[in-house]
């Protein structure tokens, strides 16, 4: 059973800052990609952020020079720094994970249960 929890989200005023953390749990073998997506009421799901496990990162165009996502190989974990927020960064934020379970050779994408981001005055 592997599993991501996710924790960081909350209430904060525009210009502020809040870091997203999430870690994957359970018989892991090996994390390929990670990223952060976000879906707003009304709207699609869309990818913020993503990191490969070199290291590589791409950006959503609204988000470049304002979030940074990083990753800690050894703990399973993938962070998404957010500065500067705007009000219409307001959505629930999910951590997705590209991940091959101990024992097999075929990966999987598994995702987090969501956390909510609110920016607001």
């Amino acid at each position: 059973q592997v599993q991501l929890v996710e924790s960081g989200g909350g209430l904060v005023q525009p210009g502020g800052s809040l870091r997203l953390s999430c870690a994957a749990s359970g018989s892991i073998f090996r994390i390929n990609a990670m990223g952060w997506y976000r879906q707003a009421p009304g709207k699609q799901r869309e990818l913020v952020a993503a990191i490969t496990r070199g290291g590589s990162t791409n950006y959503e165009d609204s988000v470049k020079g304002r979030f940074t996502i990083s990753r800690d190989n050894a703990k399973n974990t993938v962070y998404l720094q957010m500065n500067s927020l705007k009000p219409e960064d307001t959505a629930v934020y999910y951590c997705n994970a590209n991940i091959v379970p101990r024992g097999e050779i075929v990966s999987f994408d598994c995702w987090g249960q969501g956390t909510q981001v609110t920016v607001s005055s």
